[in-house]
């Protein structure tokens, strides 16, 4: 069975593993729904029990189906995230598919970092799900790669609005972690100095190709208590599948210098006979500020992938040849 390891200063215990519903919601790729409860029962019987999703993915649909799933099993028995800062609003006829989803509920989305919009994201969450409780609310993609130029006033929004409403339901006991979920270090240091956060979701910066987080943010976060839920350990794909024909990192075209720097590391992880995925997913675990990684899957095999890479064993040799 997966480690687990605890959030911050709270009595959650996340496993070291633990399942996105960005590939469950068809991202990129359309998921059939017996297709997606089979990945959800694969991640549950080799020990998975956290689990995080948003309304943003697939539009409610990520919600809904890990909903469908979870409402089966004994509550205490997993950890569910989701996230705030985004309102579905009924669109008929249903949007077209954009970039990121295939799979997608007939809404359309509109950012609210607002208190009551904070305050109705999650009791629209819980309907979704199906489900009584939260464990942990996050506040979703308050950062320059979704905002652009406004990144700073939403962020002041988030912080006088959603953190409000959020700290909030913690002191009432409705949720027991509180944070935020971003692709960018940055914003996650700066919500240190406004708010008393439990965990951040950082997607793509504390990876093989990206520790941009680990000079600054990690040690505040060690000494503040807040863990990190480290997402985005493959970039968005291209440590994922070298050999695609389309490689990718950060949701785009993989740039020439990130897919350079990804085959050196895949020709020493070659040379020492580790799959360049395993080291990926074990290297974020090796630092105490770390409680778990999260990636999303589309299939049983993908999960059952996953866990094996997860178990295996890599020598301390690699991480020194590699200089991590």
């Amino acid at each position: 069975m997966l480690s687990k390891r605890l959030v911050g200063s709270t009595q959650l215990r996340l496993t070291e593993f633990g399942l996105g519903a960005t590939g469950l919601a068809g991202m990129y790729t359309e998921v059939p729904r017996r297709q997606a409860m089979d990945t959800l029962e694969m991640a549950w019987s080799k020990g998975v029990r956290y689990f995080d999703t948003a309304p943003f993915y697939g539009y409610g649909l990520g919600e809904r189906r890990m909903g469908d799933f979870l409402r089966s099993k004994p509550r205490d028995s997993f950890i569910l995230s989701t996230k705030v800062g985004r309102m579905l609003a009924p669109l008929d006829p249903p949007p077209a598919n954009d970039r990121f989803y295939r799979s997608k509920l007939p809404f359309e989305l509109k950012f609210d970092y607002s208190y009551d919009g904070a305050m109705r994201s999650v009791e629209d969450s819980l309907q979704r799900l199906g489900l009584g409780r939260i464990d942990i609310a996050l506040i979703h993609d308050i950062d320059i790669f979704a905002h652009g130029e406004a990144q700073a006033a939403v962020f002041q929004q988030a912080m006088e609005g959603a953190y409000k409403a959020l700290h909030q339901l913690r002191s009432e006991g409705l949720i027991d972690a509180i944070g935020i979920g971003v692709n960018e270090w940055q914003v996650c240091y700066d919500a240190l100095q406004h708010g008393d956060f439990d965990c951040f979701l950082l997607a793509g910066r504390f990876t093989l190709l990206d520790q941009s987080a680990l000079p600054s943010l990690l040690p505040e976060c060690q000494k503040r208590k807040v863990s990190i839920i480290n997402g985005g350990v493959f970039n968005s794909g291209l440590l994922a599948n070298l050999d695609a024909p389309n490689l990718t990192y950060d949701y785009g075209k993989a740039p020439t210098e990130k897919v350079e720097k990804a085959r050196k590391i895949d020709a020493v992880c070659r040379r020492l006979s580790i799959p360049i995925q395993a080291a990926a997913l074990q290297y974020p675990l090796r630092h105490p500020a770390v409680a778990t990684v999260i990636s999303g899957a589309r299939s049983a095999q993908e999960v059952t992938e996953i866990i094996n890479w997860l178990d295996l064993e890599i020598p301390d040799t690699l991480w020194q040849e590699l200089g991590l």
